[in-house]
């Protein structure tokens, strides 16, 4: 018998149960990427939306209106503002572009808490799938008021709080799936490089959203939303619950379960002590109580250590691209790609988290040496990118690495050992509210980060700085008993 081609045997040296995980595995990222994807947009176009503007382009602005109306006295005429879009051309336009991410993340940040309660108790699949339907359906929302010529900033702000409501259908349910078919077989290493699906929706959402925002801004929110929509639609073709739905078991290794729980017992701050578990869900699991979550150890410092992890990594998310160009002075396409390196930094940090806090298993310390190493690094920042191009580059994948490495290592291992506390019994059901919880907590943070950058900004970018480096601060303040008890259990094994 001929012997089977590489190929073939590559493809058949995995079992059918390794190949259904691969397949959620690399679906459920491509989902969420896309999520980010779509929220990138607005801070590309934001040097769109404002373009700064010589009192001599003003004198030549008012020459063309009153031109305008000689030769087209009934016809209105289009915003013809070289400062930028309308409402958004005036001077407090700082102000305004920080109530479009106030707007987007307050109401983000008050679904998330509902969203888990609310997705562990219906099917992911069509709970999912509606949501990113109608996110795609919001974010083109935003865009459409390009080409029907739209100047309410009204228009924009409820553009924002419809698509962060229906944002929130994301991460709990991804977390979710990612549960059912991997349960406590996560680590740190492997959930980093799947988190890394944040850093890949930024990136290729800072890409499409550049392509188009010199000439065509309308179609940088258009693009992303059909493409979230798109995947709208594969996630409710293609995606699987639970391994049960196509006969598959329903974890890794019970051996190596058992040794993890049996190490983690005495000190893992996720596995320590009871938490109250009420009512039944589907498949004859319990789902946890709001209240039954915040009592499992460690929920609540990780929240609140998130809440300012966040307030850092979102001010990022929605500012960089306009301060690269009011700093390096490039235009809002440049600054848009330039940003993307920040993205590439976060990559490599959630990685380099995950790996760090599998080899200590200590995920407080991680998380507090990295926030530790991040303030002085954001002050670096703010000196050296004012010294060229070359040193922005290196502070902006400096500054992602450790910005978020300690974000993603919390909204991915740590809230996978969090969800699954030892009187969970199992249910990785209960993830969803769990990891509500913590996000919703952080996105309260995301939500006030751009709102305090849009207010203090017009003082100075240094200010903002300052404001992150307290946040880093905060952060850190929050973990330090959890450290303490990580370094105390340490010490008694060594002993």
């Amino acid at each position: 018998m001929a012997q089977l081609p590489p190929g073939i045997r590559f493809i058949t040296s995995f079992s059918r149960d390794q190949w259904y995980r691969a397949f959620i595995f690399s679906l459920t990222f491509l989902l969420y990427a896309s999520f980010h994807l779509s929220r990138k947009p607005i801070s590309i176009v934001k040097g769109e939306l404002h373009k700064h503007c010589g009192a001599s382009s003003e004198v030549e602005l008012n020459s063309y209106k009153e031109y305008a109306a000689q030769i087209q006295p009934v016809k209105k005429p289009s915003n013809v503002s070289q400062c930028g879009w309308e409402p958004f051309d005036k001077s407090n336009y700082k102000q305004l572009l920080g109530a479009l991410d106030y707007s987007f993340l307050c109401a983000y940040a008050i679904g998330m808490y509902l969203s888990g309660i609310i997705g562990e108790r219906l099917p992911i699949r069509y709970y999912l799938a509606v949501g990113m339907l109608a996110s795609g359906l919001f974010t083109a929302m935003f865009g459409l008021g390009y080409f029907y010529n739209i100047h309410n900033l009204w228009f924009y702000i409820m553009a924002q709080i419809a698509n962060g409501l229906v944002q929130t259908t994301g991460w709990p349910s991804v977390v979710t799936c990612i549960g059912n078919w991997f349960g406590k077989g996560r680590r740190g290493l492997s959930m980093g490089i799947w988190n890394s699906h944040t850093s890949v929706g930024n990136i290729l959402g800072s890409l499409i959203a550049a392509y188009w925002v010199s000439t065509c801004w309308g179609l940088s929110f258009v693009m992303p939303g059909v493409i979230i929509a798109v995947m709208g639609i594969v996630c409710f073709l293609f995606l699987i619950e639970h391994p049960k739905d196509v006969s598959c078991s329903c974890t890794l290794s019970s051996v190596k379960m058992q040794h993890l729980l049996i190490d983690s017992e005495n000190c893992s701050v996720s596995l320590n002590s009871s938490a109250a578990v009420t009512g039944e869900g589907r498949h004859g699991t319990s789902a946890i109580s709001f209240l039954g979550a915040l009592r499992i150890p460690g929920v609540v410092e990780f929240s609140l250590c998130l809440l300012f992890a966040k307030l850092v990594s979102y001010t990022f998310l929605f500012w960089l691209p306009l301060y690269i160009t009011n700093v390096e002075h490039l235009d809002a396409k440049r600054a848009g790609d330039l940003s993307t390196l920040f993205d590439v930094g976060g990559i490599f940090g959630g990685i380099l988290a995950g790996l760090i806090s599998d080899r200590l298993e200590k995920r407080a310390s991680t998380c507090g040496m990295m926030l530790l190493l991040a303030a002085p690094t954001l002050y670096m920042f703010s000196a050296v990118s004012k010294m060229g191009l070359e040193a922005t580059i290196v502070m902006l994948l400096i500054s992602g690495a450790l910005v978020n490495g300690p974000y993603a290592l919390i909204t991915t291992a740590v809230s996978a050992d969090l969800g699954t506390h030892k009187s969970l019994k199992g249910n990785a059901r209960a993830l969803s509210t769990v990891t509500a919880i913590i996000d919703g907590t952080g996105s309260v943070g995301a939500a006030l980060g751009p709102l305090l950058a849009g207010l203090i900004s017009p003082s100075g970018w240094n200010n903002v700085f300052y404001m992150l480096m307290v946040a880093d601060a905060c952060a850190l303040l929050f973990l330090l008993r959890l450290i303490q008890k990580e370094l105390r259990c340490n010490a008694d094994h060594t002993l």
